[in-house]
């Protein structure tokens, strides 16, 4: 089974929504000097329940795994799995002024990301799967690598080192995938651990646009599984592809 042309509207729909509802509850709290650990809160708890409950509305028979909400394992029987982070980069959420924070919606049929939207809504944009971001051209100068903006993963400097590439800092996993569609990077690589709803939506999105995507060892990715701990991530740009699994395969 695949996504439906409605699907992939859902997912574009609901994403950008929350987006908007998150960049409004953020300048209200803002103004009135909340402190931003309740901000992020705040965030993560709006943000779930209005997609959680656009997605009861519009696709009732489908199973959700959220972060923010309790995991029912009922959705291992569930052959079509709404997978998403209704506040990826909480922490960004939190520091006026930044950008790098997303809004992930992705649906899983049997296992793989068939409807994927990742909204930037400090950037006023939504990137989906279906239309796909167009192509970028390749980068001319040595590969950019994004990274944590605290703890850049091992495998990071590993590649930046046997690349000759350069390191550069961003907040949320959607932030960093999007910056690789947008061509403002070239390869985002993470071995500091992450659930599925990390990586689904970006995974979606970036897979859609040409990129390749897979698990550090070059295997591919797989969703709604018992455990949703999917701790690596890889996503690059094809040619780059060869070179860098040669170094990470050992992560």
């Amino acid at each position: 089974m695949r996504a439906t042309p409605s699907d992939h509207r859902s997912a574009a729909a609901i994403a950008t929504a929350a987006g908007e509802l998150l960049m409004e509850l953020r300048s209200n709290l803002e103004n009135l000097s909340v402190h931003p650990r309740l901000r992020r809160d705040e965030g993560d708890r709006r943000s779930h329940d209005f997609i959680v409950d656009a997605l009861a509305r519009e696709h009732p028979d489908d199973a959700v795994l959220s972060e923010e909400g309790a995991d029912d394992l009922a959705r291992l029987d569930a052959e079509r799995v709404w997978i998403v982070d209704p506040l990826d980069g909480t922490r960004e959420f939190g520091e006026p002024g930044r950008t790098d924070w997303a809004v992930h919606v992705a649906l899983v049929i049997d296992g793989h990301v068939e409807a994927a939207a990742v909204a930037l809504p400090a950037l006023h944009a939504t990137l989906t799967a279906d239309p796909p971001p167009p192509p970028v051209p390749a980068h001319e100068g040595p590969p950019r690598l994004v990274v944590s903006r605290s703890r850049p993963p091992t495998v990071a400097a590993a590649l930046a080192y046997h690349l000759d590439g350069e390191m550069l800092a961003l907040g949320s996993a959607g932030a960093k995938a999007m910056a690789v569609v947008l061509g403002f990077a070239d390869v985002y690589a993470h071995s500091g651990g992450q659930y599925e709803w990390d990586s689904a939506a970006p995974v979606g999105v970036a897979a859609a646009a040409g990129l390749h995507v897979s698990r550090l060892d070059g295997t591919a990715l797989e969703y709604n599984r018992p455990d949703p701990w999917l701790p690596d991530l890889l996503i690059c740009r094809p040619e780059l592809v060869e070179p860098i699994l040669a170094v990470t395969a050992g992560f």
